[in-house]
């Protein structure tokens, strides 16, 4: 009676610091909990919003550069292109980092200043990115978008096994299981019925995404064994030191590479809005994947992934007349599987 008297009270007040300890059940015994029914409806949600952004991104990120190429060739600077990769990368990790200060103060962890021990690492995985981002311009001389979408899952079996190499990590048996099905996925999905060539993809496309492959594995694994050399450490810190060397390396790339074209046509050379969204895309799905790691789980990835690798095929019929083949549904059903293998060995591990 008491409790109730307390409960009216509230209501009166407009508060309720105080709920009914015994929830009255719904049908079949459910539990009507407005707490519970509203922070899974919030967590549904936001894990909804952050795997359909990182689908668009990953999906649009191979269209994207297919569309930025002219008469078969980039009018732009593609070193330059990428420096402003990093650049806004380099940005948005400021202003994470500026929101991070505001919040919590300057400390120890999340500060900026630091000492040259800490920021050597940083340079190897930067040349890594470097060269990797490059190479995924020129493959596109020899795949088309979703080529590349099927292809560039590859990272997961230089990741796996740079991870038993190098972190001494046990791959179980699922995961074993899980790289053949993606190396059979990947050449079912480029074998062409149409020609004398067994596979669509030319052996400069296959080596380039292998390269690929490494380079990003070896980067990531070293970039996680960085970051877990200090953990406490602010992750928009670490960030921000990895995203400077990557400017530094870029504008060698570019002295090197195009120095003559960017100074005699400028800068922004051959630059369109398509140009400008693929930088913006690039940017952003690092930003993505972060928050996955956050606010979501590995499944995320894996029908991002999934959904992407269809989405980019149906896109680009459309855009560049792409026919979608048997053999490339088959493959990438193949890559499906066994993406979810991997993520599912992942977990009982």
């Amino acid at each position: 009676m008491e409790y109730m008297k307390i409960k009216d009270k509230g209501k009166d007040e407009g508060t309720t610091d105080i709920e009914d300890p015994h929830p009255r059940s719904g049908p079949g015994g459910i539990v009507n909990n407005p707490k519970t029914a509203i922070h899974e409806g919030s967590e549904w949600k936001r894990k909804s919003l952050v795997t359909i952004a990182l689908t668009v991104l990953t999906s649009s990120q191979g269209i994207l550069i297919a569309w930025s190429k002219r008469a078969g060739k980039y009018d732009y600077s593609v070193t330059s292109a990428n420096f402003l990769v990093e650049t806004l990368k380099c940005a948005l990790s400021l202003i994470a980092l500026f929101r991070t200060w505001k919040r919590e103060g300057i400390t120890e962890d999340n500060k900026l200043s630091t000492t040259w021990d800490e920021v050597k690492v940083y340079p190897i995985p930067a040349a890594l990115y470097l060269v990797k981002n490059l190479l995924q311009y020129y493959i596109f001389f020899y795949v088309d978008a979703p080529s590349y979408q099927i292809l560039k899952n590859l990272n997961i079996i230089s990741t796996g096994v740079l991870y038993r190499i190098i972190l001494n990590r046990k791959l179980t048996e699922i995961q074993w299981s899980a790289y053949i099905l993606l190396s059979i996925g990947c050449t079912t999905a480029q074998m062409n019925s149409s020609s004398d060539h067994v596979l669509q993809t030319p052996i400069q496309g296959w080596f380039m995404a292998i390269i690929m492959a490494l380079l990003s594995g070896f980067a990531g694994v070293y970039t996680e064994l960085i970051i877990k050399k200090r953990p406490s450490r602010n992750i928009n810190v670490q960030n921000f030191w990895l995203y400077i060397f990557g400017m530094i390396f870029n504008v060698g790339a570019m002295l090197t590479q195009d120095y003559d074209e960017i100074m005699n046509k400028g800068f922004f050379h051959g630059y369109s809005a398509i140009t400008v969204c693929m930088i913006i895309n690039h940017a952003l799905s690092g930003i993505a994947v972060s928050m996955v790691m956050k606010y979501a789980d590995n499944i995320v990835k894996v029908y991002s992934t999934s959904v992407a690798m269809l989405l980019t095929a149906v896109v680009s019929m459309f855009l560049f007349g792409f026919h979608l083949t048997l053999p490339f549904v088959l493959g990438s059903m193949v890559v499906s599987v066994s993406v979810y293998l991997h993520s599912k060995g992942k977990v009982l591990r």
